[in-house]
């Protein structure tokens, strides 16, 4: 069985990385949105959005991944 401590310390940098992706991911949008009323070329500034993209989405399936780790334990809180 996993050390439950552990277990919640990993979903709470969970939680924190997916909350910093989606800050960084609105940024990013906000600066292609800039580049184009600019007329500037947004190609690099796209892909950058799409790897950012990527990666979050990573992160919200390792998330759910410790969410059932702490389910199957039996170690999440009743809310």
């Amino acid at each position: 069985m996993p050390d439950p401590a552990l277990e919640w310390e990993h979903l709470a940098k969970a939680e924190r990385d997916i909350a910093e992706g989606e800050r960084r991911i609105t940024r990013q949008m906000l600066l292609i949105e800039k580049m184009l009323q600019e007329g500037r070329d947004t190609a690099e500034a796209e892909k950058l959005l799409l790897i950012l993209r990527e990666t979050l989405a990573e992160w919200q399936a390792h998330r759910e991944e410790i969410l059932r780790d702490l389910e199957r334990h039996n170690l999440l809180r009743s809310s």
